[in-house]
């Protein structure tokens, strides 16, 4: 495909998922520059490849439930933590520069769905994530081929049925079908991603994959409540944005922290790292938790 088409195409594939306008045929044939038929050509080299075209009152758009939609979004998104911070960044500029309403139009269209920033995947991972996000939009069942266990050691592959990244598509989590259970595979030490041709079987059993705001994924929600410092408020909000939601002041040095987590990780390495600034009020798990780091330390 020459370069004017492949232009064209992406260009009437941003038109056509334009969430504030639709546009007709006659539209599209002018912003584009080529004839009414062409335009029809174009749009049925979408509808060839498994895209869903709308039609309505002569407008033509893609559908969201079309099978590369999700593949799409999720290869250039934000985290919620990074646009909350880019939310606040623009608000704290000039209203009357007029490049800000278009910024925050766009911004905020995407905020809704909470994923809206660029994220980063490694170079030498990126074939294994396309492939994996081509089996989430088509639903298909995959081998994830030589899989490295990290606890087990062993070298072995594993048919599963990919659910959703982690954050930054680091890990991958999974419905297992030999050990009928969902797991979070690392991305880094899948070798290959095999298409079955095979459609999901077990849908019912799949969970839903959180992000708690210490950066940790998971299907879990573990409860923890802190009383924290000045201090240790003022460097929990800086170091994690989105905990300012979370943090209610009692008195100037006096805060309460609650949430629930995907991980005692993310949380446990902040409270570790300000002991003497943190009291634990919940839960006795946490507190097993952090008495066990305690005890396997080396200092």
């Amino acid at each position: 495909m020459d370069q004017p088409k492949l232009e064209r195409l992406l260009r009437i594939m941003q038109l056509m998922t334009d969430k504030n306008r639709k546009y007709n045929i006659g539209e599209l044939s002018v912003i584009l520059d080529i004839s009414p038929r062409s335009v029809y050509r174009y749009i049925d080299t979408f509808e060839s490849v498994g895209f869903i075209v709308n039609k309505d009152g002569g407008k033509v758009w893609f559908a969201k439930e079309s099978k590369h939609f999700k593949t799409i979004a999720d290869l250039v998104y934000f985290t919620e933590e990074e646009a909350y911070i880019l939310k606040r960044a623009i608000e704290s500029i000039d209203g009357a520069n007029p490049a800000i309403a278009g910024i925050k139009s766009k911004l905020y269209s995407i905020y809704d769905f909470k994923r809206v920033a660029e994220v980063v995947v490694h170079p030498g991972q990126s074939r294994v994530v396309n492939a994996i996000l081509d089996s989430i939009a088509c639903e298909n069942q995959v081998i994830l081929k030589n899989y490295r266990s990290a606890h087990s050691a062993a070298i072995s592959d594993r048919l599963v049925e990919p659910i959703g990244f982690g954050i930054n598509m680091v890990d991958v989590l999974c419905y297992e079908v030999a050990s009928d259970s969902c797991k979070f595979y690392k991305v880094s030490r899948i070798e290959e991603v095999v298409p079955t041709g095979n459609s999901y079987r077990f849908r019912e059993k799949h969970k839903s994959i959180k992000t708690d705001l210490f950066r940790f994924s998971g299907t879990e929600q573990l409860p923890v409540k802190l009383r924290l410092s000045m201090l240790a408020a003022n460097l929990l909000m800086e170091e994690f944005p989105l905990s300012e939601k979370r943090i209610n002041k009692i008195s100037d040095n006096e805060y309460i922290f609650e949430d629930y987590v995907c991980s005692f990780e993310g949380v446990g390495r902040f409270v570790l790292g300000l002991c003497n600034e943190i009291e634990v009020v919940e839960s006795n798990d946490f507190m097993k938790f952090l008495n066990k780091k305690r005890e396997n330390s080396k200092f």
